[in-house]
C-alpha cells in the first residue's frame, strides 16, 4: 500500500516520484512561485501546467529554491510525484514541447520517495553577472545587470570575504523576508572578471529573500568606489536592512547549482549560465 502525504512532505504520495533539472530565464514572470489568487504568469504555474499533459494528471512540484520576479536559472532541481510511469526522455521531450521557449527541462530521473527538492538540499549556489560597459547592451539584455561605473574585482574580493561563514543576514534580506531565522552560512563567495563580466559567485547551506542582490550592490559599491572593502562587514554588524544600500537588480542572478547527498545519483550538469566559459 502507497504511504501518503502533502505533496511538500518527504513521503511519496504516489507510486513514483521524479526529480527534474529545470533552465529559464525570468524576465517575462513574476518568479518561480505559483501565485494563487493573482493571474499573473510564474515559471512553477507553466511547468506544472506542462507536466499536467504528459502525466494526464494534475501535477504539482516543489523546488529546490524559489526564486523572485526577473531572476533566471540554469540549474533548479523539482520534484514531483505521479501516478504515471514515463521514460526519462518522455517527460524532458515531451514537458518541453509545451512549454514557453524561455523554459526548458534538462533532464528527468525517478528518485526514491525519500527525496525532496528543498528539504534533501545541502547546498545552493547563484552567479550574479555583472556587465560593466559606458553603453547597456543588446544581445544580454535582461541577462545580465548594467553598470557604466568600472568596478574593481580585487576590492570587491576583499570585502566579500567578510561575509564568508556562518552570520546573522538580517542586513542583507528583504524587509518583508518571511525566514523564521536571519542566519545562514555562506560557504564560499568569489568575485572574479570573465571579459566585460564581473562574476559575483557564492554558495550557502540556503539563502535569505534578496540576499545574494543585496550582496551585489554591496560589492558594487565597494568595487566602484563609493565605500571602503571594510563598508560589507559593517553593513553585516549593523543587522539593520537600512545599512545595507540599494538591492541589485535580478537580471544577472542565475541559480545555477544545487547539492544532494550522492545517494539520490542525481545527474551533473556543467555549471551555468551557457554563454560563457566561467569556471566550475
Amino acid at each position: 500500500m502507497t504511504q501518503k502525504s502533502s505533496t511538500d512532505g518527504a513521503i511519496s504520495i504516489a507510486p513514483f516520484r521524479y526529480a527534474l533539472s529545470i533552465e529559464y530565464m525570468g524576465a517575462a514572470y513574476r518568479g518561480w512561485q505559483l501565485q494563487a489568487f493573482d493571474k499573473v504568469p510564474t515559471i512553477q504555474a507553466e511547468v506544472e501546467r506542462a507536466l499536467s499533459v504528459i502525466a494526464n494528471h494534475p501535477v504539482q512540484v516543489v523546488c529546490a529554491g524559489r526564486t523572485d520576479a526577473g531572476v533566471n536559472a540554469s540549474h533548479q532541481v523539482v520534484h514531483f510525484d505521479s501516478w504515471a510511469e514515463r521514460p526519462d526522455r518522455a517527460w524532458v521531450l515531451g514537458t518541453n514541447s509545451h512549454l514557453p521557449d524561455d523554459i526548458s527541462i534538462k533532464w528527468a530521473t525517478k528518485v526514491p520517495g525519500c527525496f525532496h527538492a528543498r528539504f534533501s538540499a545541502r547546498e545552493r549556489r547563484y552567479r550574479y553577472l555583472i556587465y560593466t560597459s559606458p553603453s547597456r547592451p543588446a544581445v544580454l539584455a535582461g541577462g545580465v545587470t548594467w553598470t557604466h561605473r568600472k568596478l574593481d574585482v580585487e576590492r570587491m574580493q576583499t570585502a566579500a570575504a567578510h561575509l564568508i561563514g556562518e552570520h546573522d543576514f538580517t542586513s542583507y534580506r528583504a524587509v518583508g523576508c518571511q525566514a523564521r531565522s536571519p542566519v545562514r552560512e555562506i560557504r564560499r563567495l568569489d568575485v572574479y572578471r570573465c571579459g566585460q563580466l564581473v562574476v559575483i559567485d557564492v554558495s550557502a547551506n540556503a539563502f535569505l529573500h534578496h540576499m545574494v542582490r543585496n550582496i551585489a550592490g554591496v560589492l558594487m559599491a565597494v568595487g566602484a568606489g563609493e565605500r571602503p572593502e571594510k563598508w560589507a562587514h559593517e553593513v553585516l554588524q549593523a543587522r539593520d536592512r537600512r545599512q545595507g544600500g540599494v538591492t541589485a537588480p535580478p537580471d544577472g542572478l542565475y541559480f545555477v547549482d544545487v547539492r544532494y547527498p550522492d545517494m539520490f545519483k542525481l545527474p551533473k550538469a556543467p555549471l551555468g549560465p551557457y554563454f560563457l566559459p566561467l569556471p566550475d
